[in-house]
């Protein structure tokens, strides 16, 4: 038996490893948050600090150190580049199978365990973001063990070892401040608080063990910011406790949404398991810790759903959580309909036909749509000047592309009209293909999202990199810090804007700005020379007044 988890184990490693870490460095990194955070990662590099957290060689406040510690490593091995950038990432993608995969099988039996992994590796965000140079991966597993060892502890404190489970939960969710901040800490209040609730306030632990957690915690978790503090940066840590209250009240600029984003965004995003989840709420034959964990699965779903609903700032990895909690129930969803105990509803055929076609023929339709954009801009239906640059770029797609869509629908095809009889086959397909339309479309489709988005920016901060001049952006952005290749400078007008555009500069200014804000920021810095115009984005440049 023993030999048997090994090699499930194994496979696990092999076809996630194969899955996530290919070709992850082909595509630039996306502003704001990849570029940041790698950018962060360049300048601990450069400057060997590696206490500080830097954004333009300066302090920076909004996050902790952890991931940018492992992109440090990351780029120690691999240089600095976008596969560095995204390979912690890819090894969150494999730990992540391997711990759901283990509790899965521990909670329930091996099947359980496989499935959930399969859920969750066959799902279109969960699999996106272990491809990416964000920071959520690690932070969401970090808090998701967190609760996992709170309620193996509360709910099993006859047995040994409850002690160790106890600081294993404080640990975790530690790192999980250390990698993102105290919003982990509050997630995880909230869940412990209605969780005790529902249990009629009964904790389970003892006190002792409850101050052993909040000693563990403040250890682990508050040890970088009290450096911090004793060394002198007061201000650092002042600023990120304003900056995490700003994030919950005021809307980040670009980053606003309506109120029921984050349904949608999970619905879709996290398609075929949103469908699956939603009967996954039914607690039928649950008992013991395997209910409790069953609880807190829902509830972990809900605070983050809700939570972040009421949030301003709406950005679609703010609810990524979330994907433990659905994974979880539409694996236990799925297992009950193999088992007999559920029925696969003809509601959730449905929706898995309207929300995996929808997908499907969204890539499907993409190279018609670049084929024939002309005719949409024409007809007035596209009418923002940035958009219609951005669309000026080729993506290189062409109609071979719109058989990723197929992958999908095919794989929806066979799951609902092939395999009626045999459930496993049925839904088994279904996440397969869902799996291999993600890779096929992060290949393949993301060189030309990123060609229309950003990369005529990203080429021009590249080709200033050897010279000695300045570089700036009239929109926010790190690529002119990490694609120029930015070293420090003893004199901060280098990132002074009003300097940089009507100073008396020592050397030439190269500038980034976009069409749409092309005549404002002309009328406004005259100085400014225009030298060519590329899908949506305007390069100039001012030059230095030079001594005959």
């Amino acid at each position: 038996m023993k030999n048997k988890h090994i090699i499930i184990q194994i496979i696990i490693i092999v076809v996630a490893a194969i899955f996530f870490i290919p070709f992850i460095g082909r595509v630039h990194l996306f502003d704001w948050d990849e570029i940041n955070f790698a950018e962060s990662a360049r300048e601990m590099i450069v400057t060997g600090d590696y206490l500080t957290v830097r954004i333009f060689f300066e302090p920076f406040w909004e996050k902790p150190p952890l991931f940018i510690w492992m992109q440090v490593l990351s780029m120690k091995i691999f240089g600095i580049n976008e596969f560095a950038a995204r390979f912690p990432n890819a090894l969150c993608g494999i730990v992540t199978l391997l711990v759901i995969y283990n509790i899965g099988r521990r909670m329930y039996n091996v099947r359980f365990g496989i499935i959930w992994a399969v859920v969750y590796f066959g799902s279109l965000l969960p699999f996106f973001y272990f491809k990416s140079g964000i920071i959520d991966p690690w932070f969401n597993i970090f808090i998701f063990l967190g609760v996992y060892f709170w309620v193996l502890a509360a709910e099993n404190t006859h047995l040994k070892g409850t002690n160790l489970q106890v600081i294993l939960s404080a640990f975790f969710l530690g790192l999980a401040v250390l990698t993102k901040g105290p919003v982990a800490v509050l997630v995880f209040a909230v869940l412990i608080f209605i969780l005790f609730l529902v249990k009629k306030f009964r904790l389970g632990l003892k006190w002792s063990s409850v101050l052993l957690f909040i000693v563990t915690l403040t250890f682990i978790g508050g040890f970088w910011f009290l450096l911090q503090m004793v060394t002198g940066n007061f201000d650092l840590v002042r600023d990120f406790i304003i900056y995490q209250i700003r994030l919950f009240n005021t809307k980040d600029a670009g980053h606003g949404g309506f109120p029921m984003y984050h349904f949608v965004i999970l619905l879709i995003g996290v398609f075929p398991a949103s469908v699956f989840a939603i009967q996954g709420h039914n607690l039928k034959g649950n008992i013991g810790t395997e209910r409790i964990f069953h609880l807190a699965m829902i509830i972990l779903l809900w605070v983050v759903l809700l939570l972040f609903s009421l949030v301003k700032t709406k950005i679609v990895h703010y609810s990524s959580l979330t994907y433990f909690p659905i994974s979880y129930l539409a694996a236990y969803s799925f297992y009950n309909i193999m088992t007999g105990e559920f029925r696969y509803r003809l509601w959730q055929k449905i929706l898995l036909c309207i929300i995996g076609a929808v997908i499907a023929l969204t890539v499907i339709l993409l190279p018609v749509f670049i084929l024939f954009k002309q005719v949409f801009i024409d007809k007035g239906l596209i009418t923002h000047s940035f958009t219609i640059g951005n669309l000026q770029a080729d993506p290189g797609w062409n109609f071979s592309h719109s058989l990723i869509g197929f992958t999908l629908l095919i794989g929806l095809i066979f799951s609902f009209f092939y395999f009626k009889k045999n459930k496993i086959l049925q839904i088994g397909v279904l996440y397969i293909s869902s799996a291999v339309f993600m890779f096929l479309a992060i290949l393949f489709i993301t060189p030309g999202a990123e060609r229309i988005s950003q990369n005529a920016a990203i080429e021009f901060i590249k080709s200033t990199t050897n010279q000695d001049v300045y570089l700036c952006s009239f929109y926010k952005s790190y690529a002119t810090l990490f694609y120029h290749n930015q070293q420090p400078v003893d004199d901060k007008k280098a990132f002074n804007m009003k300097w940089l555009t009507s100073g008396d500069i020592d050397k030439d200014v190269y500038f980034v700005l976009r069409i749409d804000k092309k005549n404002e920021i002309l009328n406004k810095y005259p100085q400014v020379i225009v030298l060519y115009e590329k899908n949506g984005y305007v390069f100039g440049l001012r030059e230095a007044i030079r001594e005959q």
